[in-house]
């Protein structure tokens, strides 16, 4: 009788939740996830898409709205969710687990030993990390059969990216070159022929998703890695998105709107007033041109 109950409630907890997406956070989630997936044609019919789980608010968020999508949606998909598993403890594991049963994510969980090589390492351990978690979801979607993976980047991480890559280029020169760039929302696999990486969640602010995890009562891993204590990132208190977080929230104290100008920026480049640009790895001076101008 327990176990029914609690079945019972389970079941009637996830449609809650369903729910909130379509109906509490309509505005600030699911239109922008819709508008995402449409502005940028993320999701086309027959598409299979591997969708990526790695236990986090941001993925499981994500998974949810494309389940929906699916059900609800005018372009026949398929979807597979999928959760890599590089070395997790016990705790985080069954932790993820559990949260993908009230969920009702029907997740799959294949392992990999990336956090036994990365514990060899002492230089960037989580750059290591992170390009080999890459490659593993590649081959997995390939196996699928896949044709595109989906990630659950957001709004706050594409333009921590963009300032992260201005400020910090020098410093951080394995991950980033003093460009002006951002996170793309879809892009095509350089190592893996026909797959393509999208961001559903492009256009949906971090904030929103907290506030949609507090309304459901919902908590999740921040990260699993097993070489950290309280499931915290790798080196976080100097950690330079970290440092730009609060850049942006000390800039939003005088323009509210400063990050959806900083977003609309990198979708309006006047390249008339550009000293160089860069395309295929091929650099070009605004020298090249400037006397055909006259």
């Amino acid at each position: 009788m327990i176990n029914v109950t609690r079945s019972a409630l389970e079941m009637e907890k996830y449609k809650e939740i369903e729910r909130s997406i379509i109906k509490t956070y309509r505005k600030e989630i699911w239109s922008k996830f819709i508008k995402a997936v449409k502005n940028y044609q993320l999701i086309q019919e027959n598409d299979k898409i591997m969708v990526c789980i790695s236990g986090g608010k941001d993925s499981f968020l994500m998974a949810k709205c494309i389940q929906e999508l699916q059900r609800h949606g005018r372009v026949p998909f398929e979807a597979h969710y999928v959760v890599m598993d590089p070395g997790y403890n016990s705790y985080n594991r069954d932790f993820m687990e559990d949260n993908a049963d009230l969920l009702n994510v029907p997740i799959k969980i294949f392992e990999s030993n990336i956090f036994d090589v990365v514990s060899t390492v002492d230089k960037s351990p989580c750059y290591l990390c992170a390009k080999m978690r890459r490659g593993y979801l590649y081959s997995k979607a390939q196996e699928l059969g896949c044709n595109k993976i989906a990630l659950g980047h957001h709004f706050d991480d594409v333009i921590e990216t963009i300032l992260m890559g201005m400020l910090y280029g020098a410093l951080l020169s394995m991950f980033y070159g003093s460009e002006i760039k951002t996170m793309m929302p879809k892009l095509h696999s350089e190592n893996f022929e026909g797959l393509e990486l999208i961001r559903p969640l492009y256009l949906v602010k971090e904030e929103s998703i907290i506030s949609w995890r507090k309304h459901n009562d919902l908590t999740f891993i921040n990260c699993a890695c097993r070489f950290t204590e309280g499931c915290f990132l790798i080196n976080d208190g100097t950690s330079k998105r970290k440092e730009v977080k609060e850049l942006i929230k000390t800039m939003k104290q005088v323009n509210l709107n400063v990050d959806q100008n900083i977003f609309k920026a990198l979708d309006n480049v006047n390249l008339d007033c550009i000293l160089g640009t860069k395309k295929d790895k091929v650099y070009h001076s605004f020298l090249e041109d400037y006397e055909k101008c006259f």
